[in-house]
This record gives structure tokens, C-alpha cells and sequence, in this order.
């Protein structure tokens, strides 16, 4: 379905579709109240997890046969056509995910390019979301897939485009044969197949109330998706009943009848402190009510409400002014709405029906930060209501406002969690994930960054942008890696984000060693930098050998023999165990054609290290073998030299001589 999920695509986004309210790209609907990385838990698990779940839930839609059967072939590209929430965008993820390329992780393609084409690997899985582009757009969005298309047909790979809906007659004539519809899946198999992933136990007639039936009509997927969720969560919570058809109809008035209720409770209470503590309440639903009422009287204050002069004794108490607005106090004196997901409701009208607050809505968030009575749970909860309500009504620039002031050197880095959680709801939102990614690419070059931001960004870029978008994810730590004004240690931070990253795809290897070479951009830090990646320690790919050569001649024309030596060094030592390609060889004289001084310094280099005992950090080689390795060696670069017939006797190492 067109819906969220995840952006490299293990990361489908629930069965259909996905969750509660604005959806967020991680393989399932991801409201606010659920945290996007599990502390503790690797990404890629989490990923693995959603994408086993949409699994699950996937009901396949007419069409869908046709699509699989035209991806059987390497070199198969299908555009998905149909209705909005029908379901386009899960069902090219499940169609890839069922594609013949065992071991291959589906990557989404990015519409707009950033740094050069992009190299896409034999046999790669991908999918280019263009849902989103409008009219205007479209012209240089066809011009990217007909490139893609042109790249995935040359490298036997597969690629699904999910084709945004009412422009099918803008549609190239050389890609409509590419073309499939898909149909919107019955809405009662939708949300049986949610209810029973999520274990929840029905009898199919109580499926068949007027509220659901027209749902099953017209709602989208992802509204079906959210109503499963809310059945389990009226379930779990035990409040509303011990059976199906109590938790069905608590959970239908939470998708369809709330949003009346909450405009009839605010025509009924219209004054300003009433109103302040209905938000307060739902912002900060699950805090103690002190830390709500703190809340409530902030947002009085920034919006410039009149104080209450009336004596403090003759105020409504606290229970009166909950009772008053249907909250409820628990006995731990947490705060919350009688109603199922009544909090949401009243967050989004306050959104919706009041536009020109939204600004100071936003700046008390960023104030509400600092109430004494909030831990770092209802901070997290709080950031990503607020990131909810800011995207589904439009304003990604509020999250960035609130990440800038959060990472200001005055924070003293007390809120650079919540400054990335907000981007990784950000990045991880449908509509303005595209949006987010450019604008950490912005902060990564601007003329200034500060060094808390930069952190945040580096985080983000290595746990949250390389999930989805790897090569997005390099190319910004990149820059930050060769940033002067940040603090060393910051900037090694980055290096090792790039490494990581660059070091488990030997696409992301090319396109990292590339930019570094003398001629692009000149950076004091460029050398370093391919000399790490140069490095075999960590390294999980075998390396692209033409681009290895390039960066060894870089780094041995440009730095000391004494930083380049002991990697050389701990490359014999694998190739001596046996664990490394011969190439390496070829890579290295190849590197140092022509340079007399270079081939005498690579000379020397193996001589020491084959008279060497000591134990690498790649581990210890036997004699015999560094002998036989080492002799090898430098006949190759005798003959380098000139020097056809010398032998690479004991003399010649005693000398350390190449001639």
C-alpha cells in the first residue's frame, strides 16, 4: 500500500498499511506511543521484525499475482497503479520480499539525486516510491525511473515503482507496458488477518455491525490497520469490558465518534484555563497531575492568558477541574482520559481547528521539556505526540525549530534524545522522510554546526538514514567527517559511522573511496580517512580492487610511510593466513607504477614484516608462510622496477634494497 513503512524495504510498514494517525516508515504503523528504536536492540532486528509482520498481515490485493509473476525474471521492473490506500506500497514491498533473490535486502531508490548516479548492484532488490509526487513534479520523476529502469535491466536486477495515483495518463508510453493495477483487498479479510496477528479472538458474524461494513467499504487500509490496534489495546488495558464486541465498540468510537465528542466538550467549556488543561491532559497523557496542571499553566502563560486573581482557596480544586473534563486520576496520580485513544482525538483538534496557535504550541513543547515532574518516558511520549500533530498538519519545520533549540550549547546536551527522537520520527514519516534527509544533509554543510547537532546527526545518520537509505547515510557523515570547526572527538565519531557504513557493501565502498581521492573535494582529513577504509580490520566485503589501488596511491603519495606501513603490513599477514585475495598484491603495485621511491619503500615493508614475530592485529602468520608470501612479493616488485631475473635473496633483505 502507499503507506508507510519502512524505507529500505525490510521495513514494510504493516500489513496494509499502517498505524494510528500520521504513519511512521519503520515496517509497521508506528504511533507516538511507541518508541522507534528499542533501547538495547539492533535496528536491523527491529526490522527484521516488521518485516515478518507484514508478512502476516499482508491480505494480497487483485493484481498482485500478475506483478509477482513478471518479477520472476532478473532484470523485471512493475509500476503498481491504483487508488490511494489500497494498499500500493505494501504490496510492492511483499512483491519484492517474494522476489527470487535470496539474501538481498530490498533498498528504496531516492526519486531526487544527490551526488551522482547510483550504482545498483547484479541482482539487488528496489523500490521507487513516487505516491507523493505531484503534477508538477512528475516530468523530472519519470526522467529518474526511466534511468532506473535502464540500470536495473542492465544489472539483472528488480525494481517495483509505486506510481502515484491519478497520473497514470502522464505515464511514458515506453514504461505503460510496465504497468499493473492493484485493487483495494476486502476490508473484512483486512482487518480479520490484523485481529488475529494480534491475537485477538472474534467470531466472524461479529464483523458485521453498520459501523464496520462501511468501513470495510471505504476506509483506507491503514485505518483498518489502527482499528485492529485499537481493539488489542481496549483488550489489553482491561477497562472497557471482558469480551470482542465490548472491545469492537469502544474501538469503532475511537476511530469515528471522538472527534464530535471533543468538539461538543470544548463548545462546552470555552474559557481559556479549561481548554489549556484539555491539551495539557492530552499531551501529556500518562504523567502525574502535577506535571499536567504545570503543563496546562505554561500554555496560559505563552499564550498571554489573563492570571486568575481569585484567591487561591476558593479555586476549583484539582478533582474538580479533572471531573469537570472527564479525566481521570489514577491511584499513582497519573493522569489520562476516561475514553479509548480519547487523548488523540483531542490533540488533533486542537491541530486542526486552531492554526494560529500552532506556533506557540510548538515553543511550549519545547518549554514543557523542562518541567521538573517529566522523566525521559513522558519526555519521549511527549516529543512524539507533538511530531504527530506537526507532520499530519503540515509543519516540518516545527520539529526542525525544536531540534536546533535542543542542541544548542545553553541545553548543554541535556535534550539531545529528544532532538533525535524527533528527527527519527521525522525521517521516519512517508510524506517528509525525502524532507528530513535533505535537511540533514543542509545542517552536515552548513558553514556552522554546532557540536551537540553534529552528534545528533551522526546518530541519526548511522542508526536511523543507513537502515533506509545507506548511501544518503555516507554521504552525510562524510561531510561531517571533514567538518574543521567540530571538536576531534565529534568528528571521529563520524568516521567511524562512515566506516561502519561503508565497510559491509562494496557499493557504498566505491562511492565512499571516490570523493575522498585527490582532485575532488580536498579536506585535511581525506587521507585519514581512506586509510581507514584501506584498513582490512572490519572490513566484511571483499574490497572493488580498481578503487583499492586508487586510494593506495592517494594515501602513499600523501601521507608517511609510517602511517601507511602497518596496514600494508596487516594485508600480507591475511593473504599469508590465507584469508585475503592475491589481488592485493596487483592493487598494491599497481598503486605505486612508476614511483621508484614508493616501490623501494614497499620493498622495505615486506622485508620487515616478513623478519617480523610480532603478533597483527589481524592475527599471527607462520613463518614458513610469511617467507613464501614475502618472496613472491618482491620478485613482483623487482620486476616493477626493471630488475627481471634478481633474485629476492637473504642479501637483498639484509640491504632493504630493491635493486
Amino acid at each position: 500500500m502507499t503507506g508507510p513503512g519502512g524505507t529500505w524495504i525490510h521495513n514494510p510498514q504493516g500489513p496494509l498499511h499502517s498505524g494510528g494517525g500520521n504513519q511512521y516508515n519503520y515496517h509497521w504503523s508506528m504511533g507516538s506511543e511507541e518508541p522507534l528504536v528499542r533501547a538495547g536492540v539492533d535496528r536491523l532486528q527491529i526490522v527484521r521484525e516488521h518485516r515478518l509482520r507484514l508478512a502476516k498481515c499482508f491480505v494480497r490485493p487483485r493484481g498482485c499475482g500478475l506483478a509477482a509473476d513478471r518479477l520472476t525474471q532478473p532484470g523485471a521492473v512493475v509500476i503498481l497503479q491504483g487508488a490511494p490506500g489500497a494498499g500500493r506500497r505494501a504490496a510492492a514491498t511483499m512483491l519484492l520480499e517474494e522476489a527470487p533473490a535470496f539474501g538481498v535486502e530490498i533498498e528504496e531508490l531516492q526519486s531526487n539525486l544527490e551526488e551522482g548516479v547510483p550504482e545498483l548492484p547484479s541482482g539487488g532488490r528496489y523500490l521507487l516510491d513516487l505516491s507523493r509526487v505531484g503534477e508538477n513534479d512528475y516530468s523530472a520523476a519519470q526522467h529518474t525511473l526511466l534511468m532506473y529502469r535502464s540500470l536495473v535491466g542492465k544489472h539483472g536486477a528488480r525494481m517495483v515503482v509505486v506510481f502515484p495515483a491519478g497520473l497514470e495518463w502522464m505515464l511514458d508510453a515506453e514504461l505503460a507496458p510496465l504497468a499493473v493495477a492493484i485493487e483495494r483487498p476486502g476490508g473484512r479479510a483486512v482487518l480479520s488477518r490484523h485481529l488475529r496477528v494480534r491475537g485477538v479472538r472474534f467470531e466472524y458474524e461479529q464483523l458485521s455491525t453498520d459501523e464496520l461494513t462501511h468501513m470495510f467499504a471505504t476506509a483506507p487500509m491503514r485505518e483498518l490497520d489502527r482499528l485492529a490496534g485499537l481493539v488489542a489495546q481496549a483488550r489489553d488495558s482491561a477497562r472497557y469490558g471482558t469480551d470482542f464486541t465490548h472491545w469492537r465498540d469502544e474501538a469503532v468510537a475511537a476511530a469515528t465518534n471522538w472527534s464530535q465528542q471533543v468538539a461538543k466538550q470544548l463548545r462546552e467549556h470555552r474559557g481559556g484555563p479549561e481548554r489549556a488543561l484539555l491539551l495539557a491532559a492530552a499531551m501529556m497523557s500518562g504523567a502525574t497531575a502535577d506535571t499536567v496542571m504545570g503543563a496546562a499553566s505554561r500554555l496560559l502563560e505563552l499564550v498571554r492568558y489573563p492570571r486568575d486573581e481569585t484567591p487561591g482557596l476558593a479555586q476549583e480544586g484539582l478533582g474538580e477541574q479533572f471531573e469537570k473534563l472527564s479525566l481521570v486520576r489514577e491511584a499513582d496520580g497519573r493522569v489520562r482520559f476516561e475514553g479509548l485513544a480519547y487523548d488523540d482525538a483531542v490533540r488533533r483538534h486542537f491541530w486542526e481547528n486552531f492554526p494560529d496557535l500552532r506556533p506557540g504550541f510548538r515553543d511550549w513543547v519545547g518549554q514543557c521539556t523542562a518541567l521538573p515532574g517529566l522523566g525521559p518516558e513522558d519526555r519521549r511520549r511527549l516529543v512524539g505526540r507533538f511530531a504527530e500533530q506537526a507532520l499530519s498538519s503540515g509543519r516540518p519545520d516545527d520539529l526542525y525549530v525544536l531540534v536546533e533549540k535542543w542542541t544548542l550549547p545553553s541545553a548543554g546536551g541535556r535534550l539531545s534524545a529528544e532532538a533525535a527522537t524527533t528527527l527519527e520520527l521525522g525521517l521516519s514519516h512517508e510524506q517528509y522522510g525525502s524532507r528530513f534527509r535533505s535537511r540533514v544533509y543542509q545542517w552536515a554543510t552548513a558553514a556552522r554546526l554546532k557540536p551537540d547537532l553534529a552528534r545528533v546527526l551522526i546518530g541519526v545518520c548511522r542508526h536511523v538514514i543507513a537502515a533506509t537509505h545507506p548511501e544518503q547515510a555516507m554521504v552525510r557523515l562524510r561531510h561531517l567527517a571533514l567538518r574543521r570547526e567540530i571538536p576531534e572527538a565529534v568528528a571521529q565519531e563520524a568516521r567511524s559511522a562512515l566506516l561502519q557504513v561503508a565497510r559491509r557493501n562494496r557499493r557504498l565502498y566505491v562511492r565512499s573511496v571516490l570523493p575522498l581521492l585527490p582532485g575532488g573535494r580536498s579536506e585535511s582529513g581525506n587521507l585519514d580517512i581512506l586509510l581507514a577504509l584501506l584498513d582490512p580490520v572490519g572490513l566484511r566485503i571483499e574490497p572493488p580492487w580498481q578503487e583499492i589501488a586508487l586510494a593506495w596511491r592517494a594515501v602513499m603519495g600523501g601521507m608517511s610511510a609510517a602511517a601507511w606501513c602497518p596496514v600494508v603490513q596487516r594485508w600480507l599477514t591475511l593473504l599469508a593466513r590465507r584469508q585475503a585475495s592475491d589481488r592485493v598484491l596487483g592493487a598494491l603495485l599497481l598503486a605505486t607504477s612508476g614511483d621508484r621511491d614508493l616501490l623501494n619503500q614497499l620493498y622495505v615493508t615486506t622485508c620487515e614484516w616478513a623478519d617480523s614475530q610480532a603478533i597483527d592485529t589481524v592475527g599471527q602468520a607462520r613463518h614458513e608462510d610469511r617467507m613464501r608470501i614475502a618472496e613472491a612479493f618482491r620478485r613482483e616488485i623487482d620486476l616493477a622496477q626493471g630488475v627481471g631475473g634478481v633474485s629476492s635473496g637473504p642479501g637483498a633483505r639484509s640491504t632493504r634494497e630493491g635493486t
